[in-house]
């Protein structure tokens, strides 16, 4: 077995292997087949899976399912809570210098692109603070003339930003609307800013990127939707309405919960929600392949090309022991 602490390796800084990819391509099987065969933990790379009892619309690999792989950053927060990626780059760093200092491989493995590359690159995040009445009005003004002149207000000031958000992605646009106001600044320059010039990671890169052929990763898409409510995702979403989790609140605005939300307020029937949700899901992998494809260093894989899983974990396998200049004939033993 590995011990990632004592590899002799002449860069003396920490390893850290990362899968990244869309929604519903495959990430998490293939997980937990190279954790086993490389002594890792793996920690969630997405910014759902934090909170708790949200088990079926964020896709969360249940601890029965888990096959005795660590897994971090899982259920860590309740849904009202507004987790943001400054306290998830904090946790997450904290997390990988704990799972190295036992001499294990740390393995972020999600689809939140902007969560993921903050770790990667240490991106520096300004405090700037919040203006509640400010983001009122502007949720008001949703309500009133609807997501997309919400999105309109925000491309008019910040196309960059509002080029990477749905319209129907109201927390965010209104998060960039509001650091616009307190700043004076689009949030996509803070951004820019906050990643540096050069890139620089503060650890051994491995970053792997899983993609398919877009029809296949579509069908793939819809049928993880249908599977999510025939598990009881309308269930799981009334729940947490019923105990009182506000509908304004991150968790609820997220991919998944607002489309059930809305059935569940009545204001559209059930068919329109399951439309809603198959779209704007498919319209949320297009985005995360377009952030992945900018990500330094990634390495894509095409795991819808007919080739074996065995084939593809070789493929992957040969890609990490490369960048680790590991065996790998050991790590097969």
């Amino acid at each position: 077995m590995i011990n990632w602490h004592q590899d002799g390796a002449e860069d003396d800084r920490p390893p850290l292997l990362v899968l990244v990819g869309p929604t519903a391509v495959g990430k998490t099987a293939l997980s937990l087949q190279l954790a086993k065969a490389l002594n890792a933990e793996v920690i969630s790379g997405d910014s759902m899976q934090v909170y708790k009892r949200m088990d079926i619309g964020t896709a969360k690999l249940l601890e029965a399912d888990r096959e005795g792989i660590p897994h971090h950053l899982i259920d860590i927060r309740e849904p009202d809570y507004p987790f943001s990626v400054s306290e998830f780059q904090v946790l997450c760093e904290e997390t990988i210098a704990d799972i190295n200092a036992r001499g294990k491989l740390p393995f972020i493995v999600g689809g939140t692109g902007l969560y993921v590359e903050s770790v990667c690159y240490g991106f520096r995040f300004q405090d700037i603070g919040s203006d509640e009445p400010f983001r009122e009005e502007m949720r008001a003004l949703a309500r009133a003339e609807g997501a997309q002149a919400l999105h309109d207000r925000l491309r008019a000031i910040d196309p960059i930003t509002a080029e990477k958000l749905h319209p129907n992605d109201e927390g965010r646009i209104i998060r960039a609307l509001e650091v616009f106001r307190l700043t004076g600044k689009p949030l996509s320059a803070s951004q820019d800013q906050s990643r540096g010039d050069d890139k620089t990671s503060p650890y051994r890169l491995c970053i792997i990127g899983l993609t398919m052929d877009r029809e296949e990763l579509y069908r793939r898409i819809d049928a993880r939707v249908d599977s999510m409510l025939d598990e009881g995702l309308v269930d799981e979403v009334a729940s947490l309405l019923k105990e009182g989790v506000p509908r304004a609140s991150v968790a609820m605005r997220g991919l998944g919960y607002k489309e059930i939300v809305a059935y569940l307020e009545g204001e559209i029937d059930y068919e329109e929600a399951v439309r809603l949700l198959k779209r704007d899901t498919r319209h949320f992998a297009k985005r995360q392949l377009s952030w992945f494809r900018h990500m330094k260093g990634l390495e894509w894989v095409d795991i819808g090309d007919g080739a074996k899983k065995s084939d593809l974990f070789e493929r992957v396998c040969d890609i990490i022991a490369g960048k680790f200049h590991i065996d790998i004939e050991y790590i097969w033993t």
